[in-house]
Parts: structure tokens; C-alpha cells; sequence
């Protein structure tokens, strides 16, 4: 499941280090997202997937240390 995508470098290191520290098993894929509100446009990101039973763990380590969790909107 999609935990988290990181828009920079040093917040995809920032969030391997967490995960690695608090036990989490995750994989990275760098793929694209629209951002932008008034110019929005195609860029790179860190995409974190955990598995589903890691998924709310890994979550509230996210939210405890002021990481907003993606949220599946389907």
C-alpha cells in the first residue's frame, strides 16, 4: 500500500531513516505526480509502499514525527 510520497531528496532520506529505525519494511519507487496549484505540472517523486498489516504502524510513525500518511481516496 502507498504510504507516503516524498517531493525531495532530503525528505526521502529523512523518511528511509525513520522507517529503517522503527522497524518498517518498505519498498521506494520513483515515479511522476501533478503538483502546483497555479502552474501545475508532471514531476519525480519518492513513492513509499508498505505492506497492508505494516500499513497503519507505519502510519502513526509517520503522524508522531509530523508526516502526513498518503490517504486512499478509492
Amino acid at each position: 500500500m502507498l504510504l507516503y510520497i516524498a517531493k525531495r531528496l532530503k525528505e526521502s532520506l529523512a523518511l528511509e531513516k525513520l522507517l529503517e529505525e522503527g522497524g518498517v519494511d518498505y519498498l521506494i519507487e520513483v515515479d511522476k505526480y501533478v503538483g502546483g496549484l497555479i502552474f501545475r505540472s508532471e514531476r519525480a517523486g519518492a513513492f513509499f509502499y508498505v505492506t497492508e498489516g505494516d500499513h497503519f504502524r507505519a502510519a502513526e510513525l509517520l503522524v508522531r514525527n509530523k508526516y502526513k500518511p498518503h490517504v486512499d481516496e478509492g
